[in-house]
C-alpha cells in the first residue's frame, strides 16, 4: 500500500463509442482525489493519441497511444456501445494482454473487452446487469459465457483484476481501486469529498464487493 504522498498512475483506456459517463466517473473521481493525493496522476490511452469520439458525439483527446502509453499502476478499460468493435480489435486485445492481470480493471462493458483479451479467463467478474435499447442480451449474461462467474456485484476483485458494474458504478470501481492503492481511510475521504460516501455504502450493502 502506498503512502498518501507516493505517486500512482491510473491509465484510462478509451475508444470510439465509449459512454461519456464511464469517462466522467473514472476521471472525475481521480481529479477530486488529487485534493488529498497530490501525487496521483491519470492518463487517457487510445489506439492512437489524439481525438476520440464518444458515444454521444462528444470528442476528447487521448493523451497517449498503445505504443507510447506510460507504465501504469492500474489500467482501466471503460465501457460503452463501442465495446462490440473492440472485442475484435487485435491492437486493443494485444495491448491488454501485455498488461499484468493484477494491474487491470474495467468499468461497465469494458469487462467484455477484457474477457475477449483472455485476461478474465477462469476469473469472477462483473459488468452492467441490464440490456439497454436495442440490446437483446444483458452484458452480464454475455460475460457469464467467458468467465468463471459473473455476479451482479458493484465491484469484483479476483486476485487483483477489478471489474465494476454498469455506468454509475464506475465511481464505486474507482473508489475501490484508490482504497487498494492508498488504503480505506484515503478511499473514504475521497468518497466524502465527492459526497458519494452514503451511495458507496448503500451500493456495497445492496450489491456487495466480491473479493477473491
Amino acid at each position: 500500500m502506498k503512502a498518501m504522498d507516493e505517486p500512482a498512475v491510473i491509465g484510462i483506456v478509451v475508444y470510439e463509442g465509449v459512454e461519456p459517463i464511464d469517462v466522467g466517473g473514472t476521471i472525475g473521481v481521480l481529479s477530486m482525489a488529487q485534493r488529498i493525493l497530490p501525487a496521483l496522476r491519470h492518463v487517457t490511452i487510445a489506439e492512437q493519441a489524439g481525438p476520440v469520439r464518444l458515444a454521444s458525439g462528444l470528442t476528447i483527446l487521448a493523451d497517449a497511444g498503445f505504443t507510447d502509453a506510460p507504465p501504469c499502476d492500474v489500467t482501466v478499460v471503460t465501457g460503452g456501445p463501442g465495446w462490440r468493435k473492440q472485442v475484435d480489435n487485435p491492437r486493443m486485445l494485444a495491448f491488454l494482454r501485455d498488461r499484468a492481470p493484477s494491474q487491470l480493471a474495467s468499468v461497465c462493458t469494458g469487462a467484455l473487452i477484457l474477457a475477449a483479451s483472455g485476461q478474465l479467463a477462469g476469473r469472477t467478474a462483473t459488468t452492467r446487469r441490464n440490456a439497454v435499447g436495442a440490446e437483446t442480451q444483458a452484458p452480464l449474461d454475455l460475460l457469464a459465457a467467458s468467465v468463471a462467474a459473473a455476479p451482479a456485484a458493484a465491484v469484483s476483485d479476483d486476485h487483483g483484476v477489478v471489474t465494476s458494474g454498469g455506468v454509475s458504478l464506475a465511481i464505486d470501481g474507482m473508489l475501490y481501486i484508490l482504497g487498494r492503492l492508498y488504503g480505506d481511510a484515503a478511499r473514504d475521504r475521497v468518497a466524502g469529498i465527492i459526497e458519494y460516501d452514503r451511495a458507496f455504502a448503500a451500493n456495497r450493502a445492496a450489491l456487495g464487493h466480491r473479493v477473491a
